[in-house]
């Protein structure tokens, strides 16, 4: 007997995701999220990330279903039979980074990444970065166009076209991984534990500015950037079973 949960539909502001959400919540009905016991997402991976982010606080699982222009942390749409698909569905729990960022004007600014945390050179000048793991400088100047650190689910995102590797899900792995990198010209990223806590330092910040991102959230100007897993802050993403985050991450694997 498949339990009836109590739904929150969320849509992003695309005319196709808009249409369905009307008439979903016609067919399932609708609860404000606060109340609901799943909050099913409708749209592509960026409508996810600002769903996951907005609802963080609630720690309410949330099923994503594709109808955006990229779903790989969704499901495939079907209007049907969806207690049904939710009561089936397998969970994935997501440790995002926490990012503190310096800005030059003295600022801090904290912010939470999914997928992942980058810096990237404002201007045409190359930036320059000290890179710093558990207190131990292990790159003293990395000149490059910038850096980014990946979770396991964002490792298949801009980690992937920048060559970083793809990491499983549970790994309890991050990916560290140079954007253009001048020098060291060979240095090609590292895989590191998720319990490293990086520093990473702008030289040079007046001259070669950087801004730093994590996801959506963006600061401008910085001189210091502390990156660690969260420990106390997780979000659970559903799935159906046939189309589970772990198998699509090993398929990307094999994709040529």
């Amino acid at each position: 007997m498949t339990v009836t949960q109590r739904i929150a539909l969320v849509a992003s502001h695309g005319d196709e995701a808009q249409s369905q959400l009307a008439l979903l919540k016609q067919r399932y009905g609708d609860t404000a999220p606060e109340d609901a016991d799943v909050i099913v997402a409708l749209g592509g991976d960026g409508f996810m990330l600002r769903t996951l982010h907005r609802n963080l606080a609630l720690g309410k699982p949330v099923y994503g279903m594709k109808l955006g222009t990229i779903g790989f942390l969704l499901n495939p749409f079907h209007p049907d039979d969806l207690h049904e698909r939710l009561a089936r569905a397998q969970p994935t729990i997501m440790h995002p980074l926490s990012m503190s960022a310096h800005s030059e004007s003295g600022t801090t600014v904290e912010a939470l990444a999914f997928n992942e945390v980058s810096l990237l050179r404002q201007t045409k000048q190359a930036a320059h970065i000290r890179v710093t793991l558990n207190g131990v400088v292990r790159i003293e100047e990395l000149m490059c166009d910038g850096l980014l650190v990946a979770t396991p689910a964002g490792s298949t995102a801009y980690n992937l076209s920048a060559h970083g590797p793809i990491l499983p899900i549970g790994s309890k792995l991050l990916a560290m991984t140079p954007i253009s990198p001048f020098r060291p010209r060979r240095w090609r990223g590292a895989v590191l534990p998720s319990t490293t806590e990086i520093k990473l330092e702008v030289l040079d910040p007046y001259k070669r500015p950087v801004s730093a991102t994590a996801d959506s959230s963006e600061v401008r100007d910085v001189v210091e950037v502390l990156i660690r897993e969260s420990v106390d802050q997780t979000m659970t993403l559903l799935f159906d079973p046939e189309h589970n985050l772990e198998e699509r991450i090993l398929r990307e694997q094999f994709t040529v």
